[in-house]
């Protein structure tokens, strides 16, 4: 199956949609469907009509890790090989953080492994009640090893350690009690609230939005008089934008 038939994308008035499309294979990873997300998330990137980005799975569940001829790819690969395959997940992780407006893993069945990466990955998750997630890895020796720059910087470390080193799934009650995702829905309601959240990002400034997510991350690791200063900088720039200049005008006059 090749990226096009592998992943579909389509732009919703200000949202792009995404749906990893291997119903039959619970959505898993491979070559062509890593391939397909990083090539939907560059269009929808490009676009300057786009708010946000809703990255879903069809059928069932939204990803369940690496399929079998990936993993066997693996077991048969040199160091070489590994490394460059490993290379190209750590950079979608990282084309996620890239896209300017928000990215939302809409999550429904299971998430798991790679799956779970890829949602830990997203800007925001958003959960159906049912929904579960886990990093099963260890299970056969494996280590979710990229996702942890995220993962830690997402949940606290002892969390985090748990969640590694167990390999057990979590369902999004907990997930959310322990803050990898931001929300879960009741499972019949699930579309609709995902529609309602992300419609937010049409009433609010994209440009302020952009600036916002760029800022958060790349105050990742600096001292706290470098961040503050990293917000002047940003500070200052907002002010000048024609969004903000807008904005303030409609304050003025109410």
């Amino acid at each position: 199956m090749d990226a096009q038939k592998s992943v579909i994308s389509s732009i919703e008035g200000a949202i792009a949609r995404v749906t990893l499309n291997r119903p039959e294979k619970r959505n898993a990873l491979n070559d062509e469907l890593i391939a397909g997300l990083k090539n939907a998330l560059r269009e929808a990137d490009a676009n300057d009509a786009v708010r946000a980005v809703v990255i879903t799975g069809a059928g069932a569940d939204f990803c369940s890790g690496a399929d079998l001829s990936a993993l066997q790819k693996i077991s048969e690969s040199s160091v070489t090989e590994n490394l460059a395959d490993a290379q190209s997940l750590s950079e979608l992780f990282a084309l996620i953080r890239r896209v300017r407006v928000p990215v939302v893993a809409a999550v429904r069945g299971r998430a798991l492994a790679g799956g779970c990466g890829l949602a830990t990955a997203c800007d925001i998750v958003l959960a159906a009640r049912s929904a579960r997630f886990g990093y099963p890895e260890v299970k056969i020796g494996f280590v979710p090893a990229m996702v942890l720059a995220i993962l830690r910087r997402n949940v606290s470390e002892k969390r985090a350690f748990a969640l590694i080193t167990r390999g057990a799934e979590i369902d999004a009650t907990e997930a959310e009690r322990v803050g990898l995702i931001n929300q879960a829905f009741e499972d019949d309601a699930f579309e609709t609230e995902v529609e309602t959240y992300v419609a937010d990002y049409a009433k609010v400034s994209r440009s302020a939005v952009m600036l916002s997510k760029r800022l958060l991350y790349h105050m990742d690791g600096m001292a706290f008089d470098t961040a503050l200063q990293a917000g002047v900088d940003v500070n200052a720039i907002a002010r000048m934008t024609e969004d903000c200049q807008k904005g303030i005008a409609r304050f003025l006059k109410k």
